[in-house]
This record gives structure tokens, C-alpha cells and sequence, in this order.
């Protein structure tokens, strides 16, 4: 089954991969710019909405009921479904795993009680809504996540830099597998329940097990080394972003995974990209090069 499906968020990280997963179905794609549509107008003849728009985490407070209001409203004027990107915030620290659709939201903090309240409005709604529920994102390209932006940056120098223990399991989800699992579960809306949140397991990994994969990627033995989060506290009175990210750290130290058991039963058969092949694409070609050259002059 195609149909017509409007992209919110096309330039962030899920809507530019939903963008692409959705096309190479063969689904008719329109991607919103909030600065020259208007949402109701742009949700009538849509089929369904992918909602990824996902303000700066400073920003959330203000930004994430209003927005996810309107996006509710213009979906029930229309009878569009929405697909929902969630994460792993709502469980909170004190919650044990594997987390399923069954698992409580139980999370305190300021961060995970916002997509909690936030996920609830949907709930509550008259709106039809698939919220795929999935890890850390590991991308494509460079785009700004903890993969990119912290992890890998040292990889040129035969180094990973990890947030927390590496040797404890983490979720994580690679974008091209996850938007093609929300393709799939768009072409069967119809048949799942009104509010159907479904948890995508995609990897679970340790650091340990991720350096071992960049490491058969570039050809060099990658050495895991600690984040140190001391500078990210010491900024805190000064950098907005700070606060949150410490606020979030608990999730580096506790071990955590999803149960795709029923993302199993509503997919089966569904094929993941193996995970080297993942690392591979994810990594810039010049730190896999230069990786490479650090391997060779060791040798």
C-alpha cells in the first residue's frame, strides 16, 4: 500500500531519512516548510504525517505541547495518521529493561516527563498514531547526534571517546533500517490499533562492541576512551544545552534495551542492515582513511 505522506522536520535526522524510505516505496512525499505552509492546509489529501520535528532540547518546555497540539489537530481534521518518532526518555533511570510497549512511563525528570505528557496528548486523542519508540540514532551522514558529534570524532587518531561505561548494553537505531520499519508500519495503519506504539530493537551495544566494529571497518584497532563530563558541568550556568545533557547522562550508565518482539510479529521478516555495513556508512570517508593511515604507520 503507497499514498501521499507529509514530512515535518524533512532537514532534521528521521525526516530526511523518512524522506528517502518513504520515496523508494514508491509513496508521493511532501516535505512542510514551516515558514511558508500552513500546517491544516498542508495535512488535507495526506495519508499520514511523519512528525519529526524535534525543537532544541532548551526549547522543549515552551515548544513541544504547542507543536504536537497542532499537529493533532490538523491530523484529526483531515483523518490523517501520524507516525511518531519516540525515544527512550520516557522509562526514566529507575525503570529495569528490556523496555517494551508494555513497560511504564515512569521517568521524573524534566526532559522525559515532557515526552511522556507529550506522547500522552496522542493517546488521548482521536488521532490514529504509530509512535515507533527506538534508541540512540546512528546516521548516514554527519548530523550532529552523539555518534557524530562526540564518539567517532577521535576516530582519525585510532581512538573512539565513549559518554559512560562502555561496558553495559545501549539502544541503538540506524536511521535507513528505522524509517523503513516506519514505511512498513505505514502501509499496515489500517489494521493496528488507534494509539499503536510499537519499539523498534534495532542494535544493542556496548562501547566495547561498537569499537570492535570500527575497528574491522577501518582496518585499525580502536581504542575506547572515557568522555569526560566535567567541562559540560562546568558550563552549565552558561550553556542552555549544558543542564540537559546532564540531565540525560544516566542513560550512558544504565543498561538498557527495547523488545522488538512485537515489531516482529507485525513485520516479520523484516531485514536489518548488518552492523559493520551500518558503522561504514556512518563514519566520514576522510576519518575512515586517516584511521587507516594510523593503522598503517603502527605496523
Amino acid at each position: 500500500m503507497t499514498g501521499t505522506v507529509l514530512i515535518l522536520g524533512a532537514t532534521g535526522r528521521f525526516g530526511r531519512n523518512a524522506a528517502i524510505a518513504f520515496r523508494e516505496a514508491g509513496w508521493t512525499v511532501h516535505c512542510f516548510d514551516r515558514k511558508t505552509q500552513d500546517l491544516k492546509r498542508s495535512v488535507e489529501g495526506v495519508d499520514v504525517v511523519v512528525n519529526a520535528w524535534n525543537p532544541a532540547y532548551p526549547d522543549w518546555a515552551r515548544q513541544v505541547p504547542e507543536l504536537h497540539r497542532d499537529v493533532i489537530n490538523a491530523a484529526a481534521d483531515h483523518g490523517a495518521t501520524v507516525i511518531l518518532p519516540g525515544n527512550v526518555y520516557v522509562f526514566g533511570a529507575q525503570t529495569p529493561g528490556p523496555w517494551s510497549g508494555a513497560t511504564p512511563h515512569a521517568a521524573q525528570n524534566p526532559l522525559g516527563r515532557i515526552r511522556v505528557e507529550m506522547e500522552e496528548a496522542y493517546r488521548k486523542s482521536s488521532v490514529r498514531t504509530i509512535l515507533l519508540r527506538a534508541g540512540d540514532f546512528i546516521d548516514t551522514c554527519v548530523s550532529g547526534n552523539w555518534f557524530d558529534q562526540v564518539m567517532i570524532k577521535p576516530l582519525a587518531r585510532g581512538k573512539m571517546v565513549y559518554p559512560g561505561r562502555p561496558d553495559i548494553p545501549h539502544a541503538w537505531a540506524y536511521l535507513p533500517d528505522l524509517t523503513r520499519a516506519a514505511v512498513a508500519l505505514a502501509d499496515i495503519r489500517q489494521d493496528l490499533p488507534r494509539f499503536c506504539e510499537v519499539p523498534y530493537a534495532g542494535f544493542t551495544l556496548t562501547g566495547r562492541d561498537i569499537a570492535q566494529s570500527l575497528s574491522r571497518v577501518t582496518g585499525a584497532e580502536i581504542a575506547v576512551s572515557p568522555m569526560k563530563w566535567w567541562p559540560i558541568q562546568a558550563l552549565r550556568p552558561f550553556w542552555k544545552l549544558a543542564p540537559h545533557l546532564v540531565e540525560m547522562r544516566y542513560l550512558w550508565d544504565l543498561p538498557h534495551s527495547l523488545d522488538g518482539a512485537f515489531f516482529d510479529d507485525l513485520i516479520p521478516g523484516f531485514q536489518t542492515t548488518d552492523l559493520d555495513a551500518a558503522m561504514d556508512s556512518a563514519i566520514p570517508k576522510t576519518a575512515k582513511q586517516k584511521a587507516t593511515l594510523v593503522r598503517t604507520a603502527r605496523a
